[in-house]
């Protein structure tokens, strides 16, 4: 019987957060009520409080989903290898392709203006893997934690301007574009064993 109704609250979540991105297309979160996102997902209020508190929770459950797959792609950018170099394209594609694929999303993130802090949830979910899981290769005059944070935050700027411009340019190309600016800054990391 736990089994059921852990897949029940799974996808009556799922439909919660597919009605709210949906209503966020046509309104601003502050116009939304909880009553019309409880109603659109074909669930009640009462429905929708046992699993969120208010509708910046919920998206903030969406967001951190989105960040989620965001590392993932992340990792998977450099898995199964045992250095990178900063200006392999290759590498960057993953994550570019993802947030081109989730556009709506991301400029919701990138953009800030919906859920407050949410850039910097974005940087700090990519500063943590990085910190973590790579290191680079030849010292630097510049601690590493810095360069960390100068590169992801940077490239929060990199990411903002492409939400900006509606994503008109294809992950192909703002992969190379990153990938020649992360060039300039460092040549090589290695990828730490687990």
């Amino acid at each position: 019987m736990a089994g059921n109704e852990d897949r029940r609250a799974v996808r009556t979540k799922k439909k919660l957060k597919k009605a709210l991105l949906t209503l966020l297309e046509e309104k601003d979160l502050l116009d939304l009520t909880i009553t019309e996102v409880a109603q659109f997902a074909g669930c009640n209020r009462v429905t929708f409080y046992s699993h969120y508190k208010d509708l910046q929770s919920l998206l903030s459950a969406i967001v951190d989903e989105y960040l989620d797959g965001l590392v993932a792609n992340f990792r998977r950018s450099f898995q199964n290898r045992k250095s990178i170099t900063a200006n392999d394209v290759s590498r960057q594609v993953p994550i570019f392709e993802y947030i081109y694929e989730n556009q709506f999303v991301f400029s919701l993130i990138l953009k800030g203006e919906v859920l407050p802090g949410s850039q910097n949830q974005f940087c700090e979910s990519l500063v943590k893997v990085s910190g973590s899981e790579l290191e680079l290769k030849d010292k630097t005059a510049v601690e590493i934690p810095v360069l960390n944070y100068f590169s992801t935050y940077g490239s929060l700027g990199f990411f903002l301007y492409w939400a900006m411009t509606d994503f008109k340019e294809p992950p192909e190309v703002m992969a190379q574009k990153l990938a020649y600016l992360q060039g300039k800054m460092f040549v090589e990391a290695t990828v730490r064993d687990k």
